[in-house]
């Protein structure tokens, strides 16, 4: 069975740790503290015991970053640490002169592209960006975005590594700003703040919108594939009466960054849009979680199948 590598112990290598181990790999973290890496291990093994799996699931030990080096067995590396660019930069100057050319490394990163990350090194053929959603064990998707160098087949193996597992990739064949995921979203975002922002509709209007209208199929059926069967002539007709109206903003507006600057960032801070109290948030991250399971019922898969879905 293939090592794994996850650099970083917050959220999402939490997250993606649990899920190698459910698959059987052996993972190894690795952090700059290891008493605080050490102290994450128990939160990694009790994830992974809640997720599907036909297999004993592999062992998890935790490691220095700067001092362990045992890369026998590793077939996949990633990076999960804060989305700060000088730290992943420095990081990844380390990695490519500690790690064996031949073994992947891939960032969790949809912020920033695997070639600003890794600008200037020997290896970034081996480099990629491997984009998990929160929360990681249980988003079906995830991202795969070769940089300039790297190497397709090297990419398609790590997707299918990664599908083993019981996810579903995608592979983006050239960075993109946000990757696909976070892009798609945030169109959808721009147009959505622009409309509150304007007093048109509520915030609550434009969840309601999107949860019970044309969110609601979207856990059946992609858009492109709900166009393929609603029919593209319709779509052009629509599309040309709507398209223009359409918000082009180019930064996000007044509503969202007065908030920012208010410290209102959401739930974090007990406030964004609506109050928060720290209960309100418990249940309402609980109930999050179980739709988000309950969502593979209407995938029509279980939750470690989505990788073979491809037409409902």
């Amino acid at each position: 069975m293939e090592n794994i590598v996850v650099i970083g112990s917050g959220h999402m290598g939490v997250g993606i740790a649990a899920i190698f181990i459910a698959a059987g790999h052996d993972v190894v973290v690795l952090g700059r503290q290891l008493p605080a890496v050490e102290a994450r291990l128990p939160a990694m093994r009790a994830l992974a015991a809640t997720l599907p799996s036909a297999k004993a699931p592999g062992q998890l030990t935790a490691a220095s970053v700067s001092e362990w080096n045992q890369w026998d067995g590793v077939t996949l590396v990633i990076e999960t640490i804060p989305e700060q660019l000088a730290a992943k930069q420095a990081l990844f100057a380390e990695l490519d002169h500690r790690v064996p050319a031949h073994i992947p490394i891939g960032t969790n990163s949809s912020g920033y592209g695997i070639d600003q990350i890794a600008a200037g090194l020997q290896t970034t053929d081996r480099m990629l960006n491997v984009h998990y959603s929160m929360p990681a064990h249980i988003v079906p998707m995830v991202e795969v975005a070769l940089g300039a160098h790297t190497r397709l087949p090297l990419a398609e193996a790590v997707c299918r590594l990664i599908e083993a597992t019981g996810k579903k990739t995608t592979l983006i064949k050239k960075y993109i700003p946000g990757l696909l995921i976070s892009r798609l979203q945030h169109a959808l975002m721009r147009e959505a703040l622009s409309l509150v922002d304007q007093g048109i509709v509520t915030p609550q209007a434009i969840d309601d919108a999107v949860r019970f209208g044309f969110g609601f199929r979207y856990a059946a059926i992609g858009p492109m594939a709900q166009k393929e069967m609603s029919g593209w002539d319709t779509h052009v007709v629509s599309g040309a009466a709507v398209y223009p109206s359409l918000s082009n903003i180019s930064t996000p507006p007044a509503c969202v960054t007065d908030l920012v600057k208010q410290g209102r960032t959401g739930m974090n801070q007990g406030a964004g849009f609506e109050r928060w109290t720290p209960a309100e948030v418990a249940e309402f991250k609980r109930k999050y979680e179980l739709r988000l399971r309950a969502a593979f019922e209407v995938l029509g898969v279980a939750p470690d199948e989505a990788a073979g879905d491809q037409r409902p």
